[in-house]
């Protein structure tokens, strides 16, 4: 980054804090990469030392993909960004400082609160899933029904939860992985508030989920808002019970107060379509933090990027500043193929299909993020996220293109080249963004082969 300076020598540049390490707070960084070189000094703050690729935590605990991490240490490095390990605990927007919970003041003149929000169980008595740190009291919920001493487990959404996704990878995951395993008596059921599965997408999602959830032997409970977990069953708002041995659950958000930051219900910041917090001069919110009802990675990217496109144009960039305009990306593992969805409520348009609808194909698609992982993974990927609309006939392009992949993979294994067989899968698990079931066994034998090879030198 070029450094501009005035007469004296003084850093002209203008300071940017980004307070979080999750998705919105990192495509800040990246945007404000890309749109505000040499006009910004930028520091990252964030309690965690790892940016966690969430979204396919919900794959891992059937081998079917690997949660990736990301040190942000090095992330901020490569953009010419500071890293700081910390959180900000309070803002005194008089003076333009941060207070970080270790106690420093840092002032700024633009604060993007990209924080996120806390996850806490909406169900007590359930098993919340909130992402890679429940993957070990799943995975123990899964042996228990391959051994057959849970027989009916139930995926709940809560009625707080307003982007109900990963439970329907779930339970069309866990019903899959039984029948691969020939584990016969296993019940498998979807209980959720919604009118119609995954009805945010649009009725042709919403069949697609219903013909997938049929086909796996799933039972789909709809329009039945969970109240409590029973020894009997999870039991609903109506009074009527469903049988059940385990619960499981999505959690329900929450932001802790931050002193000097207006704060709504559940301690959600409210901001404007430009996401600037309302009274606070300077400063910005993005991701699951604010007001928008749907947290999802996608739209908090969406967000950081007006935020961030609105503090490049105060520090002197000629960027285009537009409101923020929702539209929902979100790809459905579970079902063999990868389901891709696209929906813009303000246009009332949504698509779906097993062709990606956007290139990088990524579970989180952000303009900067979702480029930028791909490069990291080995891919050429586009300049930024862009929207694309498969041709009626290219439905096996796709399929093609992994079994070449795959086959490649095969044969590195045969030829005793594990580690060449491990990359082709990783290119695998990019183009499906999950591997294939059958698959998840071969990376483990592949790995344990890979490890003796190296143990015998």
């Amino acid at each position: 980054m070029t450094v501009t300076v005035i007469e004296g020598g003084r850093d002209e540049r203008r300071r940017v804090l980004i307070a979080g390490g999750g998705v919105a707070g990192v495509e800040g960084l990246l945007a404000l990469a890309a749109l505000a070189a040499g006009r910004v000094m930028v520091e990252l703050i964030a309690p965690d030392p790892e940016f966690v690729y969430r979204p396919l935590s919900v794959a891992e605990p059937f081998d079917l993909a690997d949660v990736r991490a990301l040190p942000l240490a090095e992330l901020a490095a490569e953009h010419d960004a500071h890293y700081r390990q910390d959180a900000v605990a309070e803002v005194d927007a008089r003076r333009r400082v941060a207070v970080t919970r270790a106690g420093a003041e840092l002032s700024y003149d633009f604060l993007l609160l990209a924080i996120g929000a806390r996850m806490t169980e909406a169900l007590p008595g359930a098993i919340t899933f909130r992402g890679p740190q429940d993957i070990a009291e799943f995975g123990a919920l899964v042996a228990e029904l391959e051994r057959g001493a849970v027989q009916r487990v139930v995926f709940a959404v809560p009625h707080p939860v307003r982007w109900p996704l990963p439970i329907y990878e779930l339970a069309l995951l866990t019903a899959t992985h039984l029948a691969a395993r020939e584990v016969h008596g296993a019940h498998v059921a979807v209980v959720t508030h919604e009118r119609d599965p995954l009805d945010v997408f649009g009725p042709g999602a919403s069949e697609r989920v219903a013909s997938l959830a049929a086909a796996a032997g799933v039972e789909l409970i709809t329009s039945s808002a969970p109240a409590s977990v029973e020894p009997d069953g999870l039991v609903l708002m109506s009074g009527a019970t469903v049988p059940a041995e385990r619960v499981v659950a999505l959690p329900k958000l929450d932001v802790p107060a931050i002193p000097g930051v207006p704060q709504g219900p559940r301690g959600f910041i409210p901001t404007d379509l430009f996401l600037r917090v309302e009274g606070l001069e300077g400063v910005y919110a993005a991701g699951d933090a604010t007001w928008y009802p749907i947290k999802q990675g996608g739209l908090a990217a969406q967000q950081a990027d007006v935020a961030a496109a609105a503090i490049a144009a105060g520090a002197g960039a000629p960027v285009e500043v537009g409101p923020f305009h929702p539209v929902l990306r979100g790809i459905l593992l579970g079902g063999g193929k990868p389901v891709h969805m696209r929906a813009d409520p303000t246009e009332a348009s949504a698509r779906q299909g097993l062709e990606p609808l956007w290139w990088p194909p990524g579970k989180v698609a952000g303009r900067h993020l979702a480029p930028y992982l791909a490069a990291r993974a080995g891919d050429v990927p586009r300049p930024a996220l862009t929207d694309i609309e498969p041709p009626a006939d290219s439905g096996d392009g796709l399929a093609d293109a992994l079994d070449m992949t795959l086959v490649a993979a095969d044969a590195s294994a045969r030829a005793e080249d594990f580690e060449g067989a491990l990359r082709w899968l990783g290119a695998a698990e990019q183009l499906n963004v999950a591997l294939p079931l059958d698959y998840a066994r071969r990376r483990r034998e592949w790995r344990q082969a890979l490890a003796r090879q190296r143990r015998t030198g």
